[in-house]
C-alpha cells in the first residue's frame, strides 16, 4: 500500500468529507478519488497538484509519507504550505519526549519533518512538565554558560513566532544553521528578523530571517549530564544574580 493511496483517504477523512465532495472541489469524478484510495490507480502530477494545493501539504509528503502516523495537529506553517511534524504518543495517547542525540543532531535538519526519523528517536517520559509538545536537545559548545557543553535542553514547541517571547531562550532550527540555542530578542520595528544573542558575552549577536526558520522551541527545563563543581555554581550564581539586576535596573529606567 502506497502512501499516496492512504493520505488522500486519511485526509479526506480528517476534513470530514465525502468523496463526491472532494471530486466536486477537484473538480474531478467520484470514480477517480476512489480508484486512487483504493490503489487501482496512482494520480499523475498534474492531480498531485491540485492534492497539494487543496490541502496546502507539500507534494513530496503527500507521497513519501504516511500520514495516519501523525496527529491532527502534527502540522506547522510555513509560508503558504503545511509542514508536517510527527509527534510519538505512547498507548494512553500521551506525548511522549523524544531525544535527539548529539551524533545525530546535524541529521535533525533533514528529518525533522520525517516521521521515521522521529519514531526511531529514543524517547523519555517527564511527568512535571507543561502541556504541550516537547524534545530534548543536545547542547554543544559554551555560549550559552551557565548551560555546559553535552547537557540536553528539554523546550516546548512554539506553533508560530508571534509567540516568541522577548529575551527568552529557545532552541532554533533555521535552514541554514541547523540547531541553536541562543537568547530571543525582537528588533524593534523589524519584522523581519529576529536577533538570536549568546548568554556567553565572547559570542556576537546576530540576525536571522524569520523566513528561514523552521521550527522553534521555548525553554523548560535543563538536564545536566556532567556535575557541577563548587567554582561553576558561585559562577552561575553570579550570572544569574547580574541578569536579575539588569531586568530590574531597565525597568527603573522605564519608570
Amino acid at each position: 500500500m502506497k502512501p499516496i493511496q492512504v493520505n488522500i483517504k486519511h485526509l479526506r477523512t480528517l476534513k470530514k468529507i465525502s468523496q463526491e465532495r472532494l471530486a466536486d472541489e477537484l473538480s474531478w469524478s467520484r470514480s477517480m478519488v476512489g480508484s486512487y484510495e483504493e490503489g487501482r490507480s496512482e494520480p499523475p502530477i498534474d492531480r498531485l497538484i491540485d492534492l497539494s494545493n487543496y490541502f496546502s501539504i507539500p507534494i513530496d509528503i503527500l507521497v513519501k509519507n504516511d500520514l495516519r502516523k501523525s496527529k491532527n495537529t502534527s502540522f506547522i506553517e510555513i509560508g503558504n504550505q503545511r509542514v508536517l511534524f510527527p509527534v510519538t504518543v505512547n498507548e494512553d495517547n500521551e506525548d511522549l519526549i523524544e531525544i535527539i542525540p548529539t551524533k545525530a543532531s546535524a541529521g535533525y535538519l533533514s528529518g525533522y519533518d520525517d516521521p521515521e526519523y522521529i519514531e526511531q528517536l529514543q524517547k523519555i517520559k517527564l511527568p512535571f512538565l507543561p502541556t504541550g509538545t516537547h524534545r530534548a536537545f543536545p547542547i554543544k559548545g559554551d555560549s550559552m554558560l551557565p548551560v555546559k557543553d553535552g547537557a540536553f535542553i528539554v523546550a516546548k514547541f512554539v506553533e508560530a513566532i508571534a509567540d516568541v517571547k522577548n529575551g527568552r531562550t529557545y532552541i532554533i532550527l533555521t535552514k541554514d544553521d541547523g540547531l541553536v540555542y541562543k537568547r530571543v530578542y525582537i528588533p524593534e520595528g523589524d519584522l523581519v528578523h529576529l536577533l538570536l544573542s549568546s548568554d556567553n558575552k565572547s559570542y556576537e549577536p546576530y540576525l536571522i530571517p524569520r523566513e528561514n526558520i523552521l521550527e522553534i522551541w521555548e525553554f523548560t527545563c535543563c538536564i545536566n549530564t556532567q556535575e557541577y563543581d563548587e567554582k561553576e555554581l558561585k559562577l552561575s550564581s553570579i550570572m544569574t544574580m547580574f541578569q536579575e539586576l539588569k531586568v530590574e535596573l531597565e525597568a527603573i529606567k522605564k519608570l
